[in-house]
């Protein structure tokens, strides 16, 4: 077994290199939600073609990245950030990350050029893991935890390299995955 750190609120999940899944190949996941009835969480490196003036018409600032944060819901949409001075109500998942909070005040903040794209990420959709599933997956090494990250990887536009990021990071028994090619037949 590739994994030794349990699944938690605020740790990543890593795709194993070679997983096929479209939703999932080579992803990095921020867990938000980590309880006996499932797990939640949003990809981190997945963006999509829409910034978030197109999915909301009342933000005049359209510059800002919407991610697919999974395959679950995909007609919501959900945001962390790591501002909660400027935004109430979100719920700490991690030190200094936040998952929610008052959508009306992000959108006058976004409104009034006072958030950055270091500050939020938006999601539409989200991954989803019913009782049991999400270990039944740790189990067959489909994902690798990690519970040590640099914060502001999780905010940087750096979408392409994140995987491969989080993997070196993982330290040396991991490192030499981050140079497997997508598809093992090209190895």
């Amino acid at each position: 077994m590739l994994n030794s750190i349990p699944a938690a609120v605020g740790r990543l999940l890593i795709s194993e290199p070679f997983m096929m899944d479209p939703n999932f190949k080579r992803s990095v996941i921020l867990l938000t939600e980590y309880h006996e009835e499932g797990a939640v969480g949003f990809v981190l490196n997945h963006q999509s073609d829409n910034l978030l003036g197109d999915l909301l018409p009342d933000v005049s600032y359209s510059e800002i990245p919407v991610y697919h944060g999974g395959p679950v819901a995909e007609d919501t949409l959900h945001f962390i950030h790591r501002c909660p001075d400027k935004i109430a109500g979100g719920l700490e998942i991690w030190n200094g990350i936040y998952w929610g909070g008052d959508f009306e005040m992000v959108k006058t903040l976004i409104n009034n050029y006072q958030l950055t794209t270091d500050e939020i990420k938006f999601f539409t959709g989200y991954s989803g893991w019913s009782a049991g599933q999400l270990e039944d997956e740790l189990q067959e090494d489909t994902w690798i935890v990690a519970n040590q990250f640099n914060v502001d990887t999780i905010f940087a536009d750096a979408e392409h390299n994140l995987w491969r990021e989080v993997v070196i990071g993982l330290g040396q028994r991991y490192a030499h995955i981050a140079n497997f090619p997508e598809n093992p037949t090209l190895n």
